[in-house]
């Protein structure tokens, strides 16, 4: 189980660019449609719990389902592989970086690079919109987060805790049933 976890948190720590949010779809994938490890519900309360740490996502991610997985060695094995490749590559680039990062080539490549994380993003944000339902509870909390964050400058933590008050509010009755 160890080397599987690191395979798949290997492999996607080495194909991801953008950060923890890009990610999302790729950590998805593996681990709820291809390994079926968590359920998809499972995995949106991951992403939720881990949004709320410290930390990057897709690290805190990969220790969640490391530790679901196989306890504590499995957590390690999660964020060593998620984070090896990042480590190596960065590795790489600070050796060779002074000498290219003047080069039009590698200008242009950023510049390619940056809409794709963009749209990464948005494509996680689309499926995890689809997965958790588009009740109207759930697109008010989401539509009152946002505005919150973006014009009121409300802070991501206060933010997540509001929601989950609002959430324990909200959704009360459900969990009741």
């Amino acid at each position: 189980m160890l080397y599987q976890l690191f395979v798949t948190f290997f492999k996607i720590g080495c194909f991801t660019i953008g950060g923890g949010y890009a990610m999302v779809p790729v950590i998805q994938r593996e681990i709820v449609e291809n390994k079926k490890w968590i359920s998809e519900d499972e995995f949106l309360d991951a992403i939720a719990l881990t949004n709320s740490l410290p930390g990057p996502l897709a690290t805190n991610t990969a220790t969640y389902v490391g530790y679901r997985m196989a306890g504590i060695p499995g957590a390690i094995t999660g964020v060593v592989a998620t984070a090896l490749p990042s480590f190596l590559i960065i590795l790489a680039i600070a050796v060779f970086f002074t000498t290219i990062k003047d080069s039009a080539v590698v200008q242009n490549i950023f510049r390619g690079i940056r809409p794709a994380v963009v749209s990464l993003i948005i494509f996680a944000v689309i499926k995890l919109a689809k997965s958790i339902g588009l009740k109207s509870k759930n697109l008010l909390i989401s539509l009152a987060t946002l505005l919150g964050m973006t014009f009121l400058n409300i802070h991501p933590i206060a933010a997540v805790i509001v929601s989950g008050i609002l959430g324990f509010f909200f959704f009360r009755e459900e969990v009741a049933k």
